[in-house]
């Protein structure tokens, strides 16, 4: 065990915390506090881009499908990027540089055609003593030699470099911020504490390399890449109601220059406790957006046992938005994610394909949470 990681789980350990996804213990009797999601908060950009160290967690987030050749066929590859940032709520006012404060996490994984299984890894670090930081005033995050930039010209530049895999991607933004709920305060629950603020950027174009290894090989192959990248940036102190076990998502890009962000928090018993749609075009106008109200269902077609976890994921789903009937399709069933390293948590976030009446029409990411064990924040 890295001198690393032993620091990390003390970390953990002293903050009450199995993984930043619980609330954190109390400390000597009191509560640690973290600022509230108000719906009067207007989102400022560029600050709005950079960490907000005083919320409970927060997470940056990329996923997306690249175009690349791969035994001299054309192929799409999913991708997948989260970098995530827990305040531990103990020691706030502490001035050692040990001080585990805030503590970073990142994730990536790779869905190749033609495999079974994701090719994934995972980071860990608290931001102390230079092994992690997330700027306050615009996105530049760094665990090691992970790092998500964004720069003046709106780019954001993903470099990620591991055993497994490496990622070189500049991703260019081509709107302005797309603010979700109301202007930006997008509400999770019935009461309003339980929320976020959230931003998304559906409409990044992608550039740059990802090297891998073949089946048979050891050695990373680099590959030249292009595609459409979906950006989300969120974060909250108390984000599920007390009956919530977890949430099923989806960003999907879809033919005609469209982009839908579209989810539901659900009890344990499969009920939705809530959900939310927006459907917009490519000047980012909206086309279909019922909000939250019951016209927006998840169906679930088929499911995929994990023969790790256990967990019966809904791979296939049928969403209703409105007047609108779409299909999601996995680009192969097994994308759950484990990150026993790093957030403790499994869950399944995948590439998916889209079909309105039997014809594809888009694709993107579907992501499904608590179906492994309930989601806390």
């Amino acid at each position: 065990m890295s001198a690393t990681r032993r620091q990390l789980i003390r970390a953990l350990a002293l903050a009450g915390s199995a993984s930043p996804w619980t609330v954190s213990a109390r400390l000597d009797g009191v509560q640690p506090r973290f600022s509230v999601v108000t719906p009067d908060t207007r989102l400022a950009f560029p600050r709005d881009h950079g960490a907000h160290p005083n919320f409970r967690i927060e997470w940056w987030y990329l996923t997306g499908w690249m175009d690349t050749t791969l035994s001299d066929a054309r192929v799409s590859v999913g991708l997948q990027i989260t970098f995530f940032r827990v305040a531990t709520g103990w020691q706030r006012d502490h001035a050692s540089r040990f001080a585990a404060q805030q503590l970073m996490f990142a994730h990536a994984a790779l869905a190749i055609p033609g495999r079974s299984r994701l090719i994934k890894a995972e980071r860990a670090a608290r931001m102390a003593l230079g092994m992690a930081q997330a700027d306050e005033t615009d996105t530049a995050l760094r665990i090691g030699n992970w790092q998500l930039i964004r720069d003046l010209t709106d780019r954001y530049q993903v470099r990620i470099s591991d055993s497994a895999f490496s990622i070189s991607i500049d991703f260019q933004a081509q709107r302005l911020p797309l603010l979700q709920g109301e202007a930006g305060f997008s509400q999770k629950g019935p009461q309003p504490a339980q929320a976020s603020f959230y931003y998304s950027r559906p409409w990044l174009a992608a550039q740059g390399e990802i090297a891998w290894a073949d089946p048979d090989r050891t050695r990373l192959i680099p590959r030249t890449v292009r595609g459409h990248a979906w950006f989300d940036h969120e974060w909250s102190s108390e984000l599920l109601d007390a009956e919530a076990q977890g949430w099923d998502w989806v960003g999907l890009h879809l033919a005609d220059g469209s982009a839908l962000t579209a989810f539901q928090v659900r009890s344990a018993d499969g009920r939705a406790l809530w959900q939310y749609a927006r459907w917009v075009d490519a000047e980012q106008r909206e086309i279909d957006a019922p909000g939250n109200s019951e016209a927006v269902t998840f169906e679930p077609l088929r499911r995929w046992r994990s023969p790790r976890s256990g967990a019966s994921w809904p791979v296939v789903q049928r969403l209703r938005v409105g007047s609108r009937v779409i299909e999601l399709q996995p680009l192969f069933d097994d994308q759950e994610l484990e990150t026993r390293g790093s957030t403790g948590v499994t869950y399944w976030e995948g590439a998916v394909t889209v079909s309105e009446a039997g014809r594809m029409i888009g694709r993107g990411y579907l992501e499904l949470t608590g179906y492994a064990q309930a989601m806390r924040i």
